[in-house]
């Protein structure tokens, strides 16, 4: 399990995930005229709740390493998850009247690289799987 690279894929997609409580995806000026407003997976339930879920199939997909057809399709829903969720930041960013994103916003595009590798390395892991059981 520790030793395959898709567990290192994974557990890097959770900690971005639970990293984007702390750090915030959008500085600027709300509507409601607060300056320096930081926009961070806390600020509404929705946000919360998807980021959590998304934290939680990656690392949860870890533990099923000897079902690697559920992983790879956790990780497409981990990939959609967290694409519904990037949707769910651009709308919460048009509330705002001015204002510019964070650094730390490339937090979401590493979460999706990391689902995609993973999936890449689950599938690797199946070929060779067959493989040696061809040769048996």
């Amino acid at each position: 399990m520790i030793q395959r690279i898709q567990t290192v894929w994974l557990l890097l997609a959770a900690a971005c995930a639970f990293a984007t409580f702390r750090f915030s995806y959008y500085v600027g000026t709300n509507s409601k005229g607060v300056s320096e407003y930081q926009l961070t997976a806390s600020e509404s339930f929705l946000l919360m709740l998807t980021t959590v879920v998304v934290g939680g199939l990656a690392f949860f997909t870890i533990f099923l390493f000897k079902k690697r057809q559920v992983q790879i399709w956790l990780c497409v829903l981990g990939i959609v998850l967290e694409a519904v969720l990037i949707f769910l930041y651009y709308r919460e960013v048009q509330t705002f009247s001015k204002g510019t994103y964070s650094l730390t916003a490339i937090l979401h595009s590493i979460i999706v690289i990391s689902f995609f590798l993973a999936a890449r390395g689950i599938v690797k892991d199946q070929r060779l799987v067959k493989e040696s059981d061809r040769l048996r």
